[in-house]
């Protein structure tokens, strides 16, 4: 097959891009599935999908290719009878589900199907997920002749066909229903919120705010992350935006490379468990457990604030204790300045709190509502190179749904082992076997559920993630009664700690290659720093008034406690308070931090004293000094 020409295919991906953004917009504001059927909108958006696939990995070639290579269109091929089915017969549909089954005709159709997710999500990530994908579906056609926990009834093509193309569960199930109708306007926004100035905007306000402190270099970084991590879905994409900057920044003022690195990577993973987007999972979470949006990002505020003050305060003891410099002062704007000369761009950001937890409309009109927001007030900005023209528009919808691709395949790939397992029920299965193996103990249930989020979540982004510790880990917690909101919480958190965990630490990865580090190191110095995604979940766990669950005074009194505690522990990893801290100190501080964040009482009291009598040393040597030095 010869090669397209490029011209053509660039021209053709536009094309595609701004039809399926048209489509995808068309969907909420006009109740599509209501008068087309459930699958046809979502049928559609993947059918488009696949097509740009094609366009950016299949035919845009290097320059010396010469043919189109035939494994990267016969997928698409072997996918189309079962999206024209889905996305013009939807009588076939509503056949299938009245059966049960598929029928032989069928089955070969899902079949071809399930190929060509396999292939375009080896395209958009890596082998890792496909490899993943697979193994879980033939776990599933052979599970009678698996030994132990994995053995069951097994369930042939027909029906395993059916869970994947036709169960509410499978392809065109919730996460790409999600990602086809809310995850895209908010990359949108995202991206044409970078192409008006806004990411460059939130770095010199955070350098204003906090570059002239110790250690401002890396305070700056943080808060940085912490503003782009609420509107980015990836902590891969939120290093390697940030970092960019930060990193080399933070390099010049006397920070090793490994911790430069660190410091970013830790920041930008965070940004994920961040409401009110929270790296788009917290859509899903909502939708998987019926619950209203803003009651998700009400739930995560705490928790991921507590998360953010152990990495700054963490950040700023490691400050005093190496006495780290400030930015130099010609590189400090006023914070007044760059506030006035930007204020513009929180106008997109309050529209969309205000359509999403004041007037709580539908995400995705929220998410157009942004964007339309994000255009108009580009025009407010002096520097006319923000200007949002229709031109630098089309670019950005163009380039941002080149993300969102990589969101929208795994979130329809997910979607057959989200089938495959309900099928089969071997996600109850590995639940069952957690709370066998531990004696329905509860810490040890938790530190068996942590281990588990934190291996199968390596090598996966966050909403693949998410979908696959939901199905194989949180009914085990949800089994011994913990809250369905800090279960979900707390396979997000662990999961996300194999972003900054060696061996497999993506984020961290992505932080080398721009800091120059090697991983290990780095990896070290980010599980310090990050030590609140390890923390943190056991917390609101035992704790539940950490997720708004219980009676108000219970609510201010286990925050004021978890905050206190996430400041002490950071100081006891860091070694510094008011001093340099001795071993023996610093047990004190991170002992008495983990205490005062646990429920019963006695435990806090226990807490307050052991972080008192480590404050009371610290007072007492600060004042011996200053007598000796006057």
């Amino acid at each position: 097959m010869r090669l397209v020409a490029g011209s053509k295919v660039i021209t053709a991906r536009y094309v595609v891009s701004l039809l399926l953004t048209l489509w995808c917009v068309a969907v909420p504001i006009f109740h599509l599935p209501a008068f087309l059927g459930k699958y046809v909108p979502v049928a559609q958006g993947l059918s488009i999908s696949l097509i740009l696939v094609m366009l950016l990995y299949a035919l845009t070639l290097r320059r010396d290719a010469k043919v189109v290579k035939w494994y990267d269109i016969l997928p698409f091929i072997l996918a189309l009878p079962a999206l024209l089915i889905a996305g013009f017969n939807y009588g076939q549909i509503e056949a299938y589900e009245a059966q049960g089954i598929l029928d032989a005709e069928g089955t070969v159709v899902a079949l071809f199907l399930s190929v060509a997710l396999l292939w375009a999500s080896w395209r958009v990530t890596s082998p890792a997920l496909p490899l993943l994908l697979l193994a879980m579906m033939l776990a599933v056609y052979f599970q009678p002749y698996l030994p132990g926990l994995l053995h069951g009834r097994g369930y042939d093509l027909g029906r395993m066909g059916y869970a994947i193309f036709v169960g509410s569960e499978g392809v065109f199930g919730i996460p790409f229903n999600i990602a086809c109708t809310i995850l895209i306007m908010f990359i949108i926004f995202g991206q044409l919120f970078q192409q008006a100035g806004g990411g460059e905007w939130f770095l010199n306000l955070a350098a204003g705010l906090l570059g002239k402190a110790k250690g401002g270099p890396a305070k700056a970084a943080v808060m940085a992350s912490f503003f782009f991590g609420t509107i980015s879905g990836s902590p891969a994409a939120n290093t390697a935006t940030t970092g960019a900057i930060t990193i080399p920044m933070m390099k010049k003022t006397g920070y090793s490379p490994a911790l430069a690195g660190a410091i970013e990577a830790t920041a930008s993973t965070g940004g994920q468990i961040m409401p009110p987007v929270m790296g788009s999972i917290a859509f899903i979470m909502a939708e998987w457990l019926a619950i209203p949006y803003y009651q998700v990002v009400l739930a995560a505020a705490i928790p991921a604030t507590m998360y953010f003050i152990m990495v700054f305060t963490g950040i700023h003891f490691e400050s005093l204790k190496s006495n780290r410099p400030p930015l130099a002062t010609e590189r400090v704007a006023s914070p007044l300045r760059v506030l006035v000369q930007g204020w513009f761009y929180i106008i997109p950001i309050v529209v969309l709190i205000v359509l999403l937890l004041v007037l709580r409309i539908d995400p995705a009109l929220a998410g157009l509502g942004s964007v339309l927001a994000m255009i108009a007030a580009s025009f407010l900005s002096r520097d006319k190179r923000h200007w949002l023209y229709p031109r630098k528009i089309v670019d950005g919808i163009v380039n941002g749904l080149g993300r969102w691709l990589t969101v929208a395949i795994i979130t329809s790939a997910v979607g057959m082992i989200v089938g495959s397992l309900a099928l089969s029920g071997l996600g109850l299965k590995f639940s069952a076997f957690i709370i066998d193996i531990t004696g329905g103990q509860l810490l040890l249930i938790l530190l068996a559920v942590a281990a588990g989020c934190f291996v199968l979540g390596m090598g996966l982004d966050s909403i693949p993630m998410y979908i696959t510790m939901v199905l194989l880990t949180a009914p085990a917690l949800l089994k011994i009664g913990i809250p369905d909101i800090a279960a979900h919480l707390f396979v997000i958190y662990w999961g996300m700690t194999s972003f900054i965990t060696p061996p497999v630490c993506i984020a961290v990865y992505v932080a080398c290659a721009i800091s120059g580090s090697s991983i290990w190191p780095t990896g070290a110095n980010a599980v310090r720093l990050g030590v609140g995604f390890y923390l943190i979940p056991f917390a609101f766990v035992l704790s539940p008034a950490l997720v708004l669950i219980g009676a108000p005074s219970e609510i201010v009194i286990a925050t004021i406690a978890a905050l206190i505690g996430a400041v002490s522990f950071a100081s006891g990893l860091m070694g510094f308070g008011l001093i340099k801290l001795n071993w023996a100190l610093r047990v004190l501080h991170i002992a008495g931090g983990a205490m005062v964040i646990m429920p019963d009482w006695t435990f806090k009291l226990i807490g307050v004293v052991l972080i008192g009598l480590s404050l009371l040393y610290q007072v007492s040597a600060v004042r011996k000094k200053k007598s000796i030095t006057a």
